[in-house]
């Protein structure tokens, strides 16, 4: 059976023309305690957030955005995204505001450039978001407002970029880079295109969720010109994939640019089972491929929307062979401080030993895995054609 995607309500006293355009979403942005109490039946937990937390994390959403979560309900799950809780405001068990470390541990190199790991960098090209999602990461650094980097830093990344030999991907994120203009865009992408050595792009965004209306027949021509780029997205909850979603997802793929998925689990929002493969599936049938399942990170004013591990673990042991490996997202976890991902897998291992290993299957199967003999594992005869490559991406960060 085909699935179905409904349209986004349209507010009666916005025109079709204005809905559909991506620039007056952003124009029109929800972006204060009175813009907030115009669009939702605010709930006194709400109101409280917005009296008392003056110093809290910015609050932005798009029409479109907020027309998908109930105007009456606070414990609606996209409500529970997009607008402040009272919660945010107390002691938690643990807050950063920098979780990934991504400033204290200083794996800046230049300003706008995050090289944590050694073949791929992050460049932060803006500080504006569309919509600032209520456990959002990088509080430490989005909501500036800057809304392209200036060009002393920008020069300063793309010439770090070019001396980085053993750089093989550039990941563009910020704040939301497809929030820049279709001209800024382009520039960035062709600039790194000249650069020999940078096989992979990738754009991290939110816009084919929160303004799908952005995702632009001029928009997919000038990604598919800087091919390979990879586009990473976040849908969250099934009903965050709309006709409007669907149609910027299908758009992208068939002008051959790939679509990644990466979700958070949060508290009452996605935390389930039936929920997160409703989600995959969707997105699987669009030909987008479930990515990463996240853990929360902790970020400060989160503690309300964060899963415990425990139950993450639960979601996925429950998907784990009734979710084919296409649509099945890796669960990981950032470790705080800037550790980098660690992933979780069901545990079917029961024992270990040099000579083999002893499985119990999700579906109750036991079985062995017996070793080769180590004598027989030989190094393969061509590996010295690779060999300085590989050092030179390992050695990137030194």
């Amino acid at each position: 059976m085909k699935l179905k995607f409904e349209n986004a309500p349209r507010p009666s006293n916005v025109t079709q023309d204005q809905w559909q355009d991506w620039a007056w979403q952003l124009r029109s942005s929800l972006k204060s305690h009175a813009d907030y109490a115009a669009f939702f039946d605010l709930h006194q937990s709400e109101k409280n957030a917005f009296e008392k937390g003056q110093q809290l994390f910015n609050v932005r959403s798009t029409p479109y955005y907020a027309s998908l979560a109930s105007r009456t309900n606070h414990l609606d799950p996209i409500r529970r995204i997009l607008t402040p809780h009272e919660k945010e405001l107390y002691d938690p068990k643990q807050a950063q505001l920098d979780p990934l470390g991504e400033r204290k541990n200083s794996n800046n190199p230049v300003p706008r450039i995050i090289h944590r790991y050694s073949d791929r960098v992050l460049f932060l090209i803006t500080d504006i978001c569309s919509v600032y999602c209520r456990y959002c990461t990088r509080k430490h650094f989005t909501g500036a407002d800057q809304a392209f980097i200036k060009k002393s830093e920008y020069e300063q990344a793309l010439d770090y970029i070019k001396k980085t030999k053993g750089l093989r991907e550039v990941i563009l994120s910020g704040g939301d880079p497809l929030t820049i203009s279709d001209g800024q865009l382009e520039r960035v992408l062709t600039d790194l295109r000249k650069i020999e050595h940078v096989e992979i792009i990738r754009i991290g965004t939110r816009m084919p969720v929160v303004a799908p209306m952005r995702i632009t027949q001029n928009l997919v021509e000038i990604i598919r010109r800087s091919k390979p780029v990879f586009l990473m997205t976040h849908f969250n909850h099934p009903r965050e994939l709309t006709a409007e979603a669907a149609e910027a997802i299908e758009r992208l793929v068939d002008h051959g640019i790939p679509v990644m998925n990466q979700m958070v689990l949060l508290n009452g929002v996605n935390n389930h089972a039936a929920i997160v493969q409703a989600l995959s599936r969707r997105l699987l049938y669009l030909r987008a491929k479930p990515y990463y399942m996240f853990q929360c990170d902790p970020s400060i004013g989160t503690d309300y929307l964060r899963t415990t591990v425990e139950n993450s673990l639960q979601i996925q042991k429950e998907l784990w062979g009734h979710l084919s490996g296409l649509a099945m997202p890796q669960l990981s976890v950032d470790i705080p401080d800037g550790g980098g991902k660690t992933y979780y897998v069901p545990n079917f291992e029961k024992s270990v030993s040099l000579e083999k290993r002893e499985y119990v299957g999700w579906d109750g199967v036991h079985a062995e895995y017996i070793n080769p003999e180590p004598t027989e594992i030989v190094q393969p005869m061509d590996y010295e054609m690779y060999l300085a490559e590989w050092n030179e991406i390992r050695q990137s960060k030194n």
